[in-house]
């Protein structure tokens, strides 16, 4: 094999251990993390609650009797009644569901946008990095949940506009990171070799800086979680997210707002499930930061 064939040479075979030995690694240093585990015991949780809402909620979301309306919680409804008789606990299984798409939707979106913009902006620097950090310092100037706030209100309310909305103003702080890497490989001696041998500028951002880039893009998007979910339920709280009678914890936490004082259990129940799932990403992200960062790997 020739030195070109050797330095370019990206088989399945070799990238898939590479990666499978990393990722070993890294297992075994998170699982030494009490808290991570914690955080990805509930992370878990709501994701089989997400996907098994049918089979274990009593009764359906949606489902209406004003003879149970403002229950307490009880044997028979563990989170009591909602104004409408509804069963909350079911509410706040089936909005696992929405919470869960929320923050998938926004990491898909918001997370390759901001790895690309910060690779293309550190890799080639000058006017390039001038325009595309000036454009994202605009957006990491303003506070993210008044400018979601106002992407949501000029979209209109609904699940997918709130979904770009905070895609829109969680992208900067992937940018930067991704920029902040680059400029640290983009003078490598790998780089430079690869260059030489007539790769691409788009292959050598594409199939080596975004790949060094991903463990640290990764980290600040399981931290990210938490504040994604408390954005939506803010949009939801206020009306803009998801729309009644969708189970949205915001929007449960809005209507029980009225009743906070007397049927406490409206309100309180969705807020401790935002409060438990941001918990969750946080310590995972926490965990994750140790496991994947590699002064931590050393010293281990």
């Amino acid at each position: 094999m020739s030195a070109r064939d050797w330095l370019l040479d990206e088989s399945p075979t070799s990238r898939w251990q590479a990666g499978a030995g990393r990722a070993y690694a890294a297992a075994r240093l998170l699982l030494r993390n009490p808290l991570a585990v914690v955080g990805g015991g509930i992370i878990l949780l709501l994701v089989l609650t997400a996907a098994l809402a049918p089979l274990i909620a009593p009764e359906s979301p949606l489902g209406q009797n004003l003879s149970n309306r403002l229950l307490p919680p009880s044997s028979a409804h563990w989170m009591g009644t909602d104004e409408l008789g509804r069963d909350i606990f079911s509410r706040v299984v089936f909005g696992a569901r929405i919470t869960l798409m929320i923050v998938v939707l926004v990491a898909v979106i918001s997370a390759p946008l901001g790895m690309i913009v910060g690779a293309v902006s550190g890799y080639f620097g000058g006017w390039t990095d001038r325009v595309l950090m000036g454009l994202t310092d605009i957006f990491l100037s303003m506070p993210k949940l008044i400018l979601a706030l106002a992407f949501a209100a000029a979209l209109g309310p609904g699940i997918e506009n709130a979904v770009i909305a905070i895609a829109i103003t969680t992208w900067p702080a992937y940018a930067r990171i991704s920029r902040a890497e680059t400029m640290t490989w983009r003078n490598s001696e790998f780089v430079a070799a690869t260059r030489l041998l007539g790769a691409s500028h788009a292959r050598i951002i594409g199939r080596h800086i975004l790949p060094l880039c991903a463990s640290s893009t990764i980290i600040r998007v399981t931290l990210d979680m938490a504040g994604i979910i408390l954005t939506a339920a803010g949009l939801g709280f206020l009306g803009l997210g998801a729309q009644p009678p969708l189970p949205e914890w915001g929007a449960m936490i809005s209507r029980g707002r009225t009743f906070i004082l007397d049927q406490w259990w409206v309100a309180t129940m969705p807020g401790l499930a935002i409060i438990l799932v941001s918990l969750g990403f946080c310590f995972l992200g926490d965990g994750l930061r140790d496991a994947l960062d590699p002064k931590g790997q050393a010293k281990s």
